[in-house]
């Protein structure tokens, strides 16, 4: 089970707000930070966040922020509170204690401290946010009035209260921040997902697939699995389908495992048919649906959401535009309408993909989620 750390900047603190300038909204170039890392930190940050700054932040090197800091995990989770409100998110990628990094990164705004910030942490999927501290505070158990002070992690026991009820922190916090309601995984009926038969009735989903549909299934999982790394995303596409894309297109740029710091089961995720993500976060999931399998993509999908009802990223369904009233027709199943999967999955036709491939052919930037997420259709 992840930590959860918390860091108090208290309001109208120019040395915090100047420190969280540079190196949280700025961030730190890794060419930056490589004179004081070992090749292997180095090597470790640069295949967690390639090109891209990282996020850094440090605490005083105190007794008891050492004890917490001790703590610390690739993969738990920090948030920084400012005041009342909570203003970032993340997770802690790694971690060092390092004078010399600490004086590169955060000067001294009062000529007499000479006490840095020596407690240096690396953090990965920042997400700026506004929240009311005690909205949290009312999830985590924390009395009215709690007031939060310097640095430190919640007790295991609250952490374990918080899982019982709720599923991955960022994408509770992020239905937070958008004003929606949180919801408890005990809110969800056990019964849901068992009233969702195994096998599809309708006679389309029960027939064999041609030879010809296994090739565009496979070409699509290729084209997406591209398009994925050219938008900056590490790639997941299940074991079993990977031989057929090297054979097919030459591509071998899969991630071997998903990453032990998400905190969903593997079985929940390994058969879906591509996954963008990054170290800690999934950030798209695809279901290639050709021919017969628009019903146990939503399947997997439904199972997604029964065990992550707040999941907070988008996921596609992915088939010939001729197959669209078919998506949206298995959409309309009451189980799946319980499980509110009209609202999160959206239909990404072949012929979107095709022309996002041919736009993106020779660039090298500008491809992203939200821009995949603009050219599929909502089927409410």
């Amino acid at each position: 089970m992840r930590n959860i750390f918390l860091v108090y900047m208290p309001p109208g603190n120019a040395e915090a707000m100047v420190h969280y300038e540079d190196t949280i909204k700025q961030r730190v170039p890794l060419s930056r930070l490589r004179p004081y890392l070992s090749r292997s930190e180095s090597l470790r940050l640069e295949d967690i966040f390639g090109v891209r700054p990282i996020a850094v932040w440090g605490s005083r090197d105190s007794d008891r922020n050492r004890a917490t800091f001790d703590r610390m995990r690739p993969g738990d989770d920090v948030l920084i509170v400012e005041g009342p409100t909570i203003r970032f998110v993340g997770k802690i990628a790694a971690k060092r204690v390092d004078p010399a990094l600490s004086r590169e990164l955060w000067k001294q705004l009062r000529p007499a401290s000479v006490e840095g910030w020596d407690l240096i942490y690396f953090i990965a999927n920042p997400l700026e946010i506004e929240i009311p501290f005690q909205l949290f505070g009312n999830l985590v158990g924390f009395a009215g009035g709690f007031q939060l002070r310097g640095f430190t992690a919640l007790s295991a026991d609250r952490i374990e209260s918080f899982y019982s009820k709720y599923d991955d922190l960022y994408s509770v916090l992020l239905s937070l921040a958008k004003g929606r309601d949180v919801r408890e995984k005990e809110a969800r009926d056990p019964a849901i997902a068992d009233s969702i038969p195994l096998v599809d009735p309708a006679a389309e989903d029960m027939e064999p697939i041609a030879a010809k549909a296994i090739s565009e299934h496979v070409r699509m999982q290729w084209k997406l699995a591209t398009l994925g790394v050219k938008a900056g995303e590490k790639v997941w596409v299940p074991p079993g389908d990977r031989t057929r894309i090297q054979s097919a297109y030459q591509f071998d740029q899969f991630e071997d495992k998903f990453a032990d710091g998400i905190d969903l089961q593997s079985n929940y995720f390994q058969n879906i048919d591509v996954v963008w993500k990054e170290e800690f976060r999934i950030n798209a999931a695809f279901e290639v649906e050709n021919s017969t399998a628009i019903y146990s993509g939503l399947l997997r999908f439904a199972d997604l959401n029964v065990v992550a009802p707040n999941t907070a990223y988008p996921m596609f369904i992915v088939a010939p535009q001729e197959r669209r009233n078919r998506v949206r027709e298995q959409l309309m199943r009451p189980a799946f309408r319980r499980l509110d999967l009209r609202d999160k999955v959206k239909f990404l036709p072949y012929e979107a993909v095709d022309e996002i491939d041919r736009f993106f052919e020779a660039a090298s930037s500008g491809l992203s989620v939200d821009l995949i997420s603009g050219k599929a259709e909502s089927l409410l």
